[in-house]
């Protein structure tokens, strides 16, 4: 299809005033109905998206010192991921997707039978608002469970220290989950557009960007372009500030946005002028860590490993 062709079909949506993603839908429902309508498509979709996005971040870690200009948006400068991190952050994700992602989408298939998919493409105006309720109702649920992660230590301990297994996050650390955070999440994201009533399309976009923001919450860069620097009046939270989450686990619970944390008096601040954090503050789960973490810290200097949370 040529841009002649594009832009003819475009000019033709306006005046009979459907939606600009018509054509496109009318493409994908048409020419890939039967992709679309599979029960591993939307764990392909999500999975290919979160390497993908995953790479850009990961070559610049790889890189280094190489690439000075990169480097002077790393959030933590001199903390990369080693070799073993990567590894073994890959495993991890690829052990809960296989074992427990897959097998929960094929019995999702069974409860909910596909549906025919609709002939109608959202207006681009609600399939960017739909993305937006979707990424605000899923802030709301995903600060709630967070919190009681954190405060409750039988929880923390059980499901949720592998993720805290780095004080310096990095890309491939976004999916480094227990299995039950991570089914809990997929559950989420699945079921938020069902609730909301959100067309087929606005889903997937909903998932992909839900991918591509949490990723870069995790990535150590703040770039110029972080979706914290182009939301305005610091509603967003973005890169630097679950950064701080990682260095101090009693901040900054919510994934995306700042207001749960502002209201709940859990925000904090990243100093850009002073490049670190003071020590992790203490609570139930994380008083008798704090030792062996200092120690973690030291021993893990050169190596750039992060700090690990285990059980007594």
């Amino acid at each position: 299809m040529d841009a002649a062709k594009v832009s003819e079909n475009i000019w033709d949506v306006w005046h009979r005033n459907d939606s600009l993603l018509q054509p496109l839908w009318d493409h994908l429902r048409l020419h890939h109905c039967d992709t679309l309508r599979s029960p591993l498509f939307p764990i392909v979709m999500t999975v290919s998206s979160y390497f993908l996005l995953c790479l850009p971040y990961l070559l610049c870690d790889l890189m280094g010192n190489r690439w000075p200009l990169v480097q002077r948006f790393k959030i933590q400068p001199g903390r990369s991921p080693t070799r073993a991190m990567i590894l073994h952050c890959l495993g991890v994700t690829l052990y809960n997707h296989l074992l427990l992602v897959l097998p929960a989408a094929v019995a999702q298939w069974v409860w909910r039978p596909p549906v025919p998919l609709p002939e109608r493409a959202p207006a681009l105006l609600e399939l960017m608002c739909g993305v937006t309720g979707n990424l605000l109702l899923f802030d709301f649920q995903y600060f709630i469970w967070h919190l009681l992660h954190h405060r409750i230590r039988w929880l923390y301990v059980t499901f949720h220290a592998i993720h805290h297994d780095y004080v310096a996050p990095f890309a491939l650390a976004t999916q480094c989950l227990g299995g039950w955070e991570l089914v809990t999440v997929g559950f989420w994201t699945t079921l938020n557009p069902v609730l909301l009533r959100c067309h087929v399309l606005t889903t997937w976009a909903f998932m992909v960007v839900h991918v591509y923001v949490s990723v870069e919450d995790h990535c150590g860069y703040d770039f110029p372009w972080s979706t914290s620097r182009l939301v305005p009046f610091g509603l967003y939270g973005g890169p630097s500030k679950h950064d701080v989450h990682h260095q101090k686990p009693n901040t900054n619970f919510a994934p995306h946005f700042a207001h749960w944390d502002k209201l709940f008096g859990t925000y904090a601040e990243y100093s850009f002028s002073k490049g670190h954090l003071g020590p992790v503050k203490k609570d139930s789960c994380h008083d008798d860590k704090d030792d062996s973490m200092e120690a973690s810290q030291k021993d893990n200097t050169r190596s750039t490993t992060g700090t690990h949370l285990k059980d007594d």
